[in-house]
């Protein structure tokens, strides 16, 4: 498909209030293995934004324009350093990461929105998973008229300071406990809440086909993710993909995956 046979998409991100201070953001023309949850969350002294998407547009005014006061500090935490996750980074001027994860994010590798150049071991996990066909281009959409998808750049960022297990977000009237979820990508964190059951998960379990096969992916490091996660007592997950879910769904995925890897021998 050419570029020209495109339409201009509307609006490119869509945000969607999931609570007070807490907004979803979306990119609905990205395809769906590569369209990611980012979260705004709005604290007293400062905000953050979980996750910044595949950078195809320019995600901080975006941002600003939802945000009650845009002249507070914000900050990008990025919890994981696939595409998906990090690719409007540089437009944040604190970015967080696990201390893991840090070279990825500061060098990341060369990306297409071409998906005849994806690898072909990347393309077979993801229909292994069970996901929709890619589309020639990972977008349906442009952003704006005249854009050109071979200028996508992939450019990353350095890092203003890196995260540990157990470290705390503090935004001020909201705080969160930093969790290493590795399995999915290394250093891979999601944000605990432990007084409201409230979970940001990542990548680490959202309610559609995980991934688990390929180059970076350590099996019986996500078996003890995932069993972690089944005894975690949250109430509300927001995954990096796909809509949020409750505990029972929670226990559900995380038995599925458990039980397919040991019966296919992995753990």
């Amino acid at each position: 498909m050419n570029a020209s046979d495109l339409p201009v998409a509307a609006e490119w991100y869509v945000a969607t209030p999931l609570s007070p201070g807490l907004t979803l953001v979306t990119e609905p023309h990205v395809h769906p293995i590569f369209s990611a949850n980012m979260y705004l969350i709005e604290g007293e002294r400062r905000d953050l934004i979980i996750d910044s998407g595949m950078g195809v547009a320019p995600l901080r005014p975006f941002v600003d324009g939802l945000r009650e006061d845009p002249t507070k500090p914000l900050t990008c935490l990025t919890t994981h350093t696939h595409v998906d996750h990090f690719g409007a980074v540089q437009e944040f001027d604190s970015r967080l990461v696990h201390e893991i994860e840090a070279e990825g994010m500061a060098n990341p590798p060369a990306y297409s929105l071409d998906a005849g150049a994806l690898p072909a071991d990347l393309v077979a996990a993801f229909e292994t998973a069970g996901y929709p066909p890619l589309w020639p281009l990972l977008i349906d959409a442009l952003p704006h008229a005249g854009y050109d998808p071979e200028s996508y750049d992939f450019k990353g960022a350095t890092a203003t300071g890196t995260l540990i297990e157990g470290d705390v977000i503090d935004l001020g009237g909201w705080q969160a406990e930093v969790l290493h979820l590795p399995g999915h990508c290394p250093g891979q964190i999601g944000l605990w809440q432990a007084e409201t059951g409230l979970l940001f998960s990542a990548d680490a379990i959202y309610d559609g086909p995980l991934l688990w096969q390929g180059a970076g992916y350590d099996v019986p490091a996500y078996a003890a993710t995932l069993r972690r996660l089944r005894d975690l007592p949250a109430s509300l997950v927001h995954g990096g993909h796909d809509p949020a879910f409750g505990r029972a769904r929670m226990i559900g995925i995380c038995d599925e995956y458990l039980d397919l890897w040991q019966a296919q021998g992995l753990i």
